[in-house]
């Protein structure tokens, strides 16, 4: 059986720097590509420590993807994620999304474009399996507590808020319906700000602090009683790393965009 070439974009980042071991050390991948801006033009080596990885790192999606490539990870940043997505999905090549900062626009574009290219797209806003369970217990309580409220949590240095966390639970929620209110948030006596963004119709409150790396909670009420569901990451990357490959494995058999990893978890 033929192994998956992958090309990693973000190659430098905080993950990509967990990722790229990992998929050498894979039994059924191939990696064929890495992406840097900074890097661009350096042996892998410079990030891996390892002398044996001496092909060059590629400053564009566009320059990497020259090589035959099946899937492309990208885990970069808000400004360039859209850009290498459409970029690769027009080559012809599937993609692996981890990078934050995409909206509900975006993605319909993303879905569109896949679609018109009979491409898969899989992007979630964390690809921690138990973030993905967050999603769906998430889903499951709202279906049974009428009111919510999301926080999102990260350091001070996160440059986008909402994380894509919680931009991914707050539209995942929103296909259940709208959170219950005595008092609208548009409503209330006092600068609307105090009550956060309101996105798909849910209020989200992000918390930039030192200290932390990435959380989200998600806050229920009804009389008498409270429900908390949170999740929160560590400094590490390698919760990440397992429920990436499901997805590489599993998107050259989608067409489209799919939101979510817990939508490739048999739960």
């Amino acid at each position: 059986m033929d192994r998956i070439k992958v090309c990693m974009s973000g190659v430098s980042g905080w993950v990509g720097r967990a990722m790229v071991p990992a998929i050498m050390e894979s039994d059924d991948m191939e990696l064929v590509g890495a992406v840097s801006r900074k890097y661009a033009g350096k042996p892998l080596s410079d990030i891996t420590g390892d002398s044996s990885h001496e092909f060059k790192i590629s400053g564009s999606v566009g320059e990497a993807l020259k090589a035959r490539t099946d899937v492309m990870i990208d885990y970069t940043s808000a400004e360039a994620v859209k850009g290498n997505i459409l970029s690769a999905v027009e080559r012809g090549v599937h993609c692996v999304v981890g990078s934050s900062g995409l909206t509900d626009d975006d993605y319909r574009e993303i879905d569109e474009a896949g679609k018109r290219r009979k491409i898969g797209v899989v992007a979630a806003g964390n690809f921690a399996l138990s973030a993905a369970l967050l999603l769906r217990f998430a889903t499951m309580a709202a279906r049974y507590m009428p009111s919510w409220e999301i926080l999102d949590y990260a350091s001070d240095g996160k440059p986008d808020a909402p994380s894509g966390t919680a931009r991914e639970l707050a539209y995942r929620l929103s296909l259940i319906g709208k959170p219950y209110f005595e008092v609208s948030p548009d409503k209330i006596i006092g600068p609307k700000e105090s009550r956060g963004l309101t996105l798909n119709g849910n209020q989200v409150h992000s918390i930039r602090l030192p200290g932390h790396v990435i959380g989200t909670e998600v806050v229920y009420g009804k009389p008498d009683e409270r429900l908390m569901l949170r999740y929160d990451g560590g400094s590490g990357a390698g919760p990440y790393i397992g429920g990436t490959f499901l997805a590489v494995r599993k998107v050259m058999g989608l067409v489209g965009l799919t939101r979510g990893l817990d939508n490739l978890l048999d739960l």
